[in-house]
């Protein structure tokens, strides 16, 4: 398990933390409580397939995603009976039709697990993580020390090119262990590069299709590399899209790291409005540097009327803003419905969620990097995830804690424009059933998940994958 953030290492030592913590010349990085088994009756039929590329622009309200029909294929219907929503103090039981929960009784010959009181709660969404580079489930990797990007990008390839497993079988460990952990959607970025041509998107392509009945992917296609600076890598990206396997186009730093600003915008941008799909820019770079970035991503995505189909990953440049300042550039970002994603780094890292919602932008929570080059750690649990997110901010009201996990569920879902699995008549019957007394503490000792349940259907149960 990943540990819990501790004070940053000396200047002297580089890490994936310190590295995305540090100067702008190196923003370049990809950078319990128990309970015991159900006594319950596995609930049959299909769930919802994952395949789905990043849908069009969108109006940016969570009531209009809300609405829209859920991509299950609906079983027969099921009763979890003796459940707890969000951790009510009566139980309930929630009737799944159609993949959805539904109002009233349960129709006549309903499928029947007893939940035993376990609190049930929304499945969780990871927006931005790492699965082509992971070593998860592997031998163990003794990792080298690093003094520059250069170094991580060149032990990256290495790690690559060592491995005996395939990046789809290595993508789907992670990906059906996040399952387990209560994901039900993730949106997954695979390197695109020379070094490794288009292996990484079609590794998550086939691990996506693996899980097509627990988990919705959308995959982006990540230049690690540069943009610019690697020749190549542009004819790649353009082929990743052209052929349908990629749902998003990356990039990376285009000032800090590429050294291009409005060479590698035109060329992501230009790639994404002749093949419809969506954009999603890491960007490292902090202070002005950054701030230049947003501000070019803001003018294409009004030019090229991409509303709704760009987000931009990490934004460090924004949380040191003032409150004026910060609400100048949030109200662009909501006006133009452009995402932002954020890691829970550090409390100097991590994105001002409360205070950009407030401008209708759209922000999810993600695990980033795990067991991979670049760092040891990572776990892909989301909840865990949530609790580093409440951990590096120093919440400690049951209403801050409650609000870690809703950004976990609901923040992703806004990100990948997915409906709110909030437990209402009408939405995905996509839910988590555990052990413990209320929400902030679920959020505090990250129980076990006993039961994942995905379009009504048990697809994980005390940890284990479920066929």
């Amino acid at each position: 398990m990943e540990s819990t953030p501790q004070s940053a290492p000396s200047a002297g030592t580089l890490s994936r933390r310190t590295m995305l913590a540090g100067a702008a010349a190196l923003a370049g990085t990809t950078a319990a409580v128990a309970g015991g088994a159900v006594p319950a009756q596995a609930a049959t039929g299909a769930s919802a397939s994952a395949a789905g590329s990043a849908s069009g622009a969108a109006s940016g309200a969570a009531t209009a995603r809300d609405a829209r029909p859920h991509n299950g294929r609906p079983g027969k219907p099921v009763v979890f009976k003796n459940v707890r929503p969000y951790g009510a103090e009566k139980a309930v039981d929630l009737v799944v039709v159609d993949g959805r929960i539904a109002s009233g009784p349960a129709p006549r010959g309903a499928h029947v697990v007893d939940g035993g009181g376990r609190l049930a709660l929304p499945s969780l969404i990871d927006a931005h993580i790492h699965p082509d580079k992971t070593t998860w489930g592997g031998s163990w990797v003794s990792r080298k020390p690093a003094s520059a990007i250069a170094d991580f990008v060149a032990q990256d390839v290495e790690l690559y090119r060592a491995q005996t497993r395939s990046v789809a079988d290595r993508a789907y460990g992670l990906m059906s262990h996040a399952v387990t952990r209560g994901t039900r959607a993730m949106r997954a970025h695979a390197d695109v590069a020379t070094a490794y041509e288009l292996a990484g998107v079609e590794g998550l392509a086939e691990a996506r299709r693996r899980l097509s009945h627990a988990l919705d992917v959308q995959i982006v296609g990540f230049p690690q590399h540069g943009v610019v600076r690697t020749p190549g890598t542009v004819e790649l990206l353009e082929e990743a899209a052209r052929s349908g396997l990629i749902d998003m186009i990356g990039g990376i730093d285009p000032i800090g790291f590429d050294k291009a600003l409005d060479e590698q915008l035109d060329l992501v941008f230009g790639i994404a409005d002749r093949h419809g799909v969506g954009v999603d820019i890491h960007l490292h770079d902090r202070g002005e540097t950054g701030l230049t970035t947003v501000r070019a991503i803001i003018d294409r995505t009004r030019a090229l009327s991409l509303q709704g189909k760009v987000t931009i990953s990490h934004v460090f440049c924004l949380p040191a803003l003032s409150d004026k300042d910060l609400a100048a550039v949030a109200a662009d970002l909501g006006e133009l419905d452009i995402a932002l994603t954020t890691v829970a780094y550090s409390d100097s890292l991590v994105l001002p969620v409360a205070r950009l919602r407030e401008h209708g932008v759209r922000v999810g929570l993600g695990s980033d990097g795990v067991r991979d080059s670049w760092s040891p750690f990572g776990t892909a649990d989301m909840l865990h995830r949530a609790h580093i997110f409440g951990w590096v901010r120093d919440v400690r009201l049951d209403e801050e804690l409650t609000d870690c996990y809703n950004v976990a569920a609901h923040g992703g879902a806004d990100v990948m424009d997915l409906p709110h699995a909030d437990l209402k008549p009408g939405a995905p019957a996509d839910f988590v059933l555990v052990r413990a007394e209320c929400l902030p503490q679920v959020v505090v000792d990250m129980p076990r998940r006993d039961l994942v349940v995905r379009a009504g259907r048990i697809v994980a149960r005390d940890g284990e994958l479920v066929d």
